[in-house]
């Protein structure tokens, strides 16, 4: 087992059980740390919501297909290198993907130790990710998932915690409404526009944010970068 995989967390986007449970138990083998999702929203939300190396994705998906699950991921600040798996070889779905925001292509069926090597490659290329998070006078852990208000740690739900961090991963630009609904409760979610603002009002109230949240009427939200 190669010492340099150790703590890479992949997480594999992919809908055939039988494909998805040979590749985790390749990768688990190599000492990869993979997560499995099982269709395109339930991906798009894992993607945002937790810390991964690299994401394989495939294109043809249930949901939120991967060329607009990598379209949605990029536009909200998503980093983490995409390999795009599918069967489609033409040169039109290769560079559809690639301008949807992947960073590689590979077409089915394809040798395992081929995607190990792009693995390798894309893991190497990408820069280490950051460790925390900082928003207005909040600093978020990403490795423990805490969130400490002028260095003293704070309770957040489950919920609250996720709406901090789509706020923060886009520090200094305003997250529309929509958006911030679809990283906090998942895509194809119905949920009440009140319901964002009552629990934004919830997570101001606990982190002190009613000075560095800020609310862009008709758009979304807003917060300041560092200590305000």
């Amino acid at each position: 087992m190669a010492e340099e995989v150790l703590g890479v967390r992949i997480l594999l986007v992919e809908d055939e059980p039988k494909m998805s449970a040979t590749l985790k138990r390749g990768l688990c083998e190599e000492g990869y740390e993979p997560v499995i999702a099982g269709d395109g929203g339930e991906g798009l939300s894992w993607a945002l919501s937790g810390r991964f190396d690299l994401i394989l994705l495939d294109a043809m998906l249930p949901s939120v297909d991967g060329f607009e699950f990598a379209r949605r991921y990029r536009s909200q600040g998503g980093a983490s290198p995409i390999l795009m798996l599918t069967a489609r070889d033409g040169a039109i779905d290769q560079i559809k993907g690639l301008d949807a925001g992947a960073d590689d292509y590979l077409t089915k069926p394809f040798l395992f130790d081929v995607l190990l090597a792009r693995v390798r490659a894309l893991t190497r290329r990408s820069a280490a990710p950051p460790s925390e998070l900082r928003a207005g006078n909040c600093r978020i852990d990403l490795e423990s998932r805490r969130v400490f208000v002028n260095e003293r740690p704070v309770g957040l739900s489950k919920t609250e915690f996720a709406l901090l961090m789509a706020l923060a991963r886009q520090a200094g630009k305003v997250v529309t409404r929509e958006a911030l609904i679809e990283a906090v409760w998942g895509p194809g979610r119905c949920v009440e526009s009140n319901t964002l603002d009552t629990f934004i009002r919830l997570l101001r109230g606990k982190v002190g944010g009613s000075s560095w949240i800020e609310n862009v009427r008709g758009v979304g939200y807003l917060v300041r970068r560092g200590n305000s």
